[in-house]
């Protein structure tokens, strides 16, 4: 297995977005508003996040998203975010995210030069925001390799 060419397909999701979150936050590459505790996500959300670093997440997951799916626009983005909402009796209907909540991260990661936008296009991920997504996967696969091989000497 190479770990030089190691990239966001081969490493779990939640794993990823849980140590680039935590990257974010100790190198204080974003900043949360101070709104950010008291809003909802979107009009499906019944509740705010319950999380104190859902923010931080937040940026993560978009740099993964924009890395994986870029280049992408931010009603994109709304969808992805987005969820269904009960609306009494009837069927669930699908709502799109807050667009706050997605464009505030998007230009603090662009303004920390993760992120680049293009006019027409949408946002895409630059140099250095592939650098980071791609060093921390290669040291999470790393770290997973080694896990299960201590496990398997157990076993």
């Amino acid at each position: 297995m190479n770990l030089n060419l190691t990239n966001v397909n081969e490493v779990p999701a939640d794993l990823l977005i849980e140590i680039l979150a935590s990257k974010l936050k100790d190198e204080n590459i974003v900043t949360p508003p101070e709104w950010s505790n008291f809003v909802k996500t979107g009009s499906h959300a019944e509740r705010p996040p319950q999380s104190d670093d859902w923010w931080y997440v937040r940026c993560a997951s978009l740099l993964r998203k924009v890395y994986l799916h870029g280049p992408i626009g931010l009603s994109d983005l709304q969808d992805f975010y987005g969820g269904k909402k009960n609306i009494k009796f009837a069927k669930r209907h699908q709502r799109k995210a807050g667009q706050s909540a997605i464009r505030k991260p998007l230009q603090q990661l662009e303004s920390a030069g993760y992120i680049e936008k293009k006019e027409i296009q949408g946002r895409i991920i630059s140099g250095k925001g592939m650098s980071l997504v791609d060093k921390t996967s290669a040291v999470l696969l790393k770290n997973l390799a080694e896990s299960n091989s201590e496990l398997k000497r157990y076993v």
